[in-house]
């Protein structure tokens, strides 16, 4: 069967449909919600998806409110289709190609484009879900409701859970200024927070009496930084201070920070963490401080998959790249201008695929592709130039710009998705590919806790009517 050919005839994606994709794409693009609190972007989609036919078999996974399985068909093979939803702190901006705060005064925004993620993927599982039901095709599809990417605290939770530990594929989507697959080679990171605890004193009459956790952070900080000649290339470390006082005459009783160290892979990060964990116990002791370490989440490294790459871009250029009016190429050059950029516009060509290079980001999609082959397509959605986490994406993301990759995702996620299941021969190579790659070593999670610590305290929070948001949580309130 040549189930290419079969993709290249649908007419599944109609208006309709198209109209769908875009129109929720803009819903959760207005809600701006951050990860843990997508509430409303969440049921959108729940509400959405319920409507075409699936079946919601799963939720509130790892304790994750805003988390949910989808599921159509019955049998094998069982391929998985991921989205996404949550926004960014401080990214908020309004459609247009300037840096411009949002009328509404929303400060959230979607500056990586996971407005797009989750409905282009939605719209992509509606077509292929219609596709088998016209031809009578058996196997079983799931989409995954995938929270706090931002925060690289979803899916690994969730794979920790088990919820894809059956799958034999997944496919996802992400919007970029380039059309291509996501056939690179992320890295895997972990979160920390470290919070000193000393002696409030004061400062100017009696600094003696007190113990300063912010110079345990700080301690900390200079520690971490004189690190980084000791690492390899390919590993990064973020931090920033949550808090260090509130009062410049009061010796800080309390510090804390949150850490990132990203690695090239898993083990590269569970040693140097250790080492880490050494530094802030060694800046508690120079300040006769006390500390403590929460392990917040951790994430592998993206492990590639050529013969699911080859796949995917054969789709894409099939499909073709999205097309663009005069009018949205003057909008991407006018947003390049206003950003500094080279007034390049959108792109209107294929991007070669990557073949596994490698890249210093990171995505929780790394868990689930150590546990079954898993592949995406990346979709021009703003101009060329603007990276992710920048205001032009935001601008970009909520516009036809936007829409376009959304519904261009869509088509090549649905006939990946008709491949895997049509095409025993690919998804046999796919496997084996996969099995040469992890070696036969079966997936286990970095996560050291059942639930995000996040979500735990929320919880606890709930039982004393408290409203348990992150900003609480973390200390921004």
């Amino acid at each position: 069967m040549n189930t290419l050919n079969i993709g290249l005839q649908w007419n599944e994606l109609d208006e309709q449909l198209v109209e769908a994709i875009t129109g929720n794409a803009d819903k959760v693009w207005e809600y701006a919600e951050v990860g843990f609190e997508e509430f409303k972007s969440s049921n959108t989609l729940v509400e959405w998806i319920e409507s075409e036919g699936f079946e919601i078999t799963e939720r509130n996974i790892a304790g994750i409110d805003t988390s949910w399985v989808a599921s159509f068909g019955s049998g094998s093979p069982v391929i998985g289709i991921l989205t996404e939803y949550d926004a960014l702190p401080d990214l908020g901006n309004e459609a247009v190609p300037s840096e411009t705060p949002r009328k509404d005064g929303t400060t959230s925004g979607h500056g990586c484009g996971h407005n797009l993620i989750g409905t282009g993927a939605i719209g992509g599982a509606v077509a292929l879900k219609r596709r088998m039901e016209k031809a009578g095709i058996t196997g079983t599809l799931r989409v995954y409701g995938c929270p706090a990417e931002e925060l690289l605290a979803g899916k690994n939770y969730m794979a920790k859970a088990g919820v894809f530990d059956d799958l034999d594929a997944c496919l996802h989507w992400h919007p970029m200024n380039m059309n291509t697959t996501f056939n690179i080679a992320t890295v895997a990171s972990a979160d920390l927070k470290v919070e000193w605890h000393g002696k409030n004193a004061h400062a100017g009459g009696a600094p003696w009496e007190g113990r300063s956790a912010l110079h345990a952070s700080e301690l900390f900080t200079h520690g971490i930084n004189t690190m980084r000649e000791h690492i390899v290339p390919e590993a990064r470390m973020h931090y920033y201070v949550e808090n260090g006082g509130s009062a410049v005459n009061v010796i800080p009783d309390k510090s804390s920070i949150v850490f990132r160290y990203r690695g090239p892979n898993a083990a590269d990060v569970q040693k140097n963490l250790d080492w880490i964990r050494d530094i802030a116990k060694g800046a508690a002791l120079m300040t006769q401080t006390k500390v403590d370490i929460t392990e917040m989440a951790a994430c592998y490294d993206v492990l590639p998959n050529q013969v699911l790459s080859d796949r995917v871009y054969s789709h894409l250029e099939q499909f073709q790249v999205p097309e663009w009016t005069e009018e949205e190429q003057a909008f991407a050059r006018n947003l390049q201008r206003e950003a500094g950029y080279p007034e390049d516009g959108m792109a209107t060509d294929m991007t070669a695929d990557f073949r596994g290079a490698s890249m210093g980001g990171s995505t929780d999609v790394g868990d689930i592709s150590y546990i079954t082959p898993t592949m995406g397509v990346l979709v021009a959605a703003w101009p060329l130039h603007v990276q992710p986490h920048h205001w032009g994406a935001t601008a970009s993301n909520g516009m036809s710009l936007g829409h376009k990759a959304a519904v261009k995702a869509a088509q090549v996620l649905a006939a990946t998705g008709l491949d895997l299941l049509t095409d025993p021969d690919l998804l046999e190579a796919a496997t084996e590919e996969f099995k040469q790659r992890t070696g036969g070593k079966p997936y286990k999670s970095m996560c050291t806790a059942e639930a995000h610590p996040i979500i735990r305290q929320r919880h606890a929070q709930a039982g004393d009517g408290s409203c348990g948001c992150i900003a609480d949580i973390l200390g921004k309130g």
